[in-house]
């Protein structure tokens, strides 16, 4: 039986330290000589500040990149860097990702699965599973698999999957592929997919604790300013870049503000992505966390766990149907029977 421990806070934590501490405060004293780090899309947003913020505490790293040349370009003056290429829809790609991995590499430290997409129309990878599970959930259960070995050989690794506040809306469906649906909703897919990142993480959890592999899944914040969202439209991308050149996070949202007549509510609890690096950071390497896992992160603490009847909410925390010990084992049962692979 899984137990879970979301109760858990940091009270006496500073207040200096909040939702708008930046990823360069969270990693001041760490120090990761030695350390080998696998960070999926860590080459662009949020994935890259957290990239460059693992290279200065001084671990090796090593980036899976879809897009070789722009992670090439991205990666160029970051020191301690291995990039290879990854296909996360593709079973093949991330196996000889890992297999190259385990021929150099006697120990992985800290994986950091980032990697994901966004509100695709309806899609299927070549063995017709939905784009968003495939991508964001799947394709990081195969390869967190597949590195095992390593992650047992550290004695001490963590694990983060980087969920979203999406897993506040959606469970895990029954019709988890959408075979039965007649019109595919792609928000849908996406926070199902999230979810599932929560699910996966404490299954995870559960499973190599005695291997002294801990698990944390993370909600990094809404950043407007990353690419996650970048295949919706042609404009998003040079939106974002103008926020990011003049520090103004509302710029990639103003239209959407538009129709909300600007609910300052809402647009408060955006982040840079200085700021967005920040939690999953502080799950990778906190010492805070030490001894700890199978927990839902967000703004530097553990989240609260939300009331099956609260309205879903912009503040945070997290839902029960997350932690549903049940659907946590089916998505665990659903997976193994699609890669093939189990915890072992």
């Amino acid at each position: 039986m899984l137990h879970f421990h979301f109760v858990v806070t940091f009270k006496d934590k500073p207040s200096k330290v909040n939702c708008k501490t930046t990823a360069n405060k969270v990693m001041k004293n760490i120090n990761l000589s030695g350390k080998t780090i696998i960070i999926t899309g860590g080459y662009s947003g949020i994935g890259l500040e957290m990239t460059k913020q693992l290279s200065r505490a001084g671990a090796k790293i090593i980036i899976p990149a879809r897009r070789m040349e722009v992670a090439k370009k991205n990666l160029s003056k970051i020191k301690n860097i291995d990039i290879l290429p990854l296909d996360l829809t593709n079973p093949e790609s991330i196996h000889q990702f890992a297999e190259s991995f385990l021929q150099n590499n006697s120990k992985l430290d800290i994986l950091i699965n980032s990697a994901g997409l966004m509100y695709l129309p309806l899609k299927r990878d070549s063995r017709g599973i939905e784009y968003h599970f495939a991508t964001n959930h799947l394709g990081h259960y195969q390869l967190t698999m597949e590195l095992l070995p390593a992650l047992k050989n550290a004695k001490n690794s963590r694990v983060i999957n980087l969920s979203s506040r999406a897993q506040q809306m959606t469970p895990l469906l029954e019709d988890w592929n959408f075979e039965k649906i007649e019109n595919y909703n792609p928000q849908i897919g996406y926070q199902q997919s999230k979810t599932a990142n929560v699910l996966f993480s404490i299954k995870l959890d559960e499973l190599g604790k005695k291997y002294g592999i801990r698990s944390f899944a993370v909600h990094p914040g809404m950043i407007p300013m990353t690419n996650i969202g970048r295949q919706n439209s042609p404009i998003t991308p040079w939106l974002r870049y103008l926020a990011d050149y003049f520090k103004l996070i509302h710029i990639p949202v103003f239209f959407n503000a538009l129709k909300s007549g600007f609910d300052r509510s809402k647009y408060r609890y955006l982040k840079t992505i200085a700021q967005g690096a920040a939690t999953p950071l502080w799950a990778s390497t906190s010492p805070d966390l030490e001894g700890k896992g199978g927990l839902y992160c967000e703004d530097l603490n553990i989240a609260r766990l939300m009331t099956s009847e609260e309205a879903n909410n912009f503040s945070g925390g997290l839902r029960p149907h997350a932690i549903d010990h049940n659907d946590a084992d089916r998505l665990w049962q659903i997976s193994k029977n699609i890669t093939g692979l189990d915890f072992e």
